[in-house]
């Protein structure tokens, strides 16, 4: 399963991407902001997109947009990840078109989880 994680924060890019690698069923694609997630999504069509939305120029909320508006890739499932919980966050992202929404810092096993549930809704 190929995952695209759109994220600024290489603290995050590291240590997100080298534990789902461990587990030897992802291989994942890094885009550091939103405009290169748009572009790398549409050449690469991973299963489905990690999005950080909150990134400087193009951010999660209208990258997930712009994804969603492209035949080529609004069928892949995009989870928005967010370090701000407020109250209605998950609705807003889902809203913006995003298919889940989770909480950073990350809890892993539980990312993992809704991951692994959105590719099998998609199948």
């Amino acid at each position: 399963m190929k995952i695209l994680y759109v994220e600024d924060n290489d603290d995050n890019i590291y240590m997100l991407k080298m534990r789902l690698e461990l587990l030897d069923e992802f291989e994942v694609l890094v885009a550091e902001n939103g405009e290169k997630g748009c572009a790398v999504a549409a050449a690469e069509q991973p299963d489905v997109i990690l999005m950080d939305l909150e990134m400087p120029g193009i951010d999660g909320w209208e990258a997930t947009r712009r994804l969603k508006a492209n035949p080529r890739t609004r069928d892949i499932p995009i989870i928005a990840l967010s370090a701000h919980a407020l109250a209605g966050s998950r609705e807003k992202a889902l809203a913006a078109g995003c298919d889940e929404f989770d909480t950073k810092p990350v809890e892993f096993d539980r990312l993992v989880a809704t991951v692994r549930k959105v590719l099998a809704a998609k199948r």
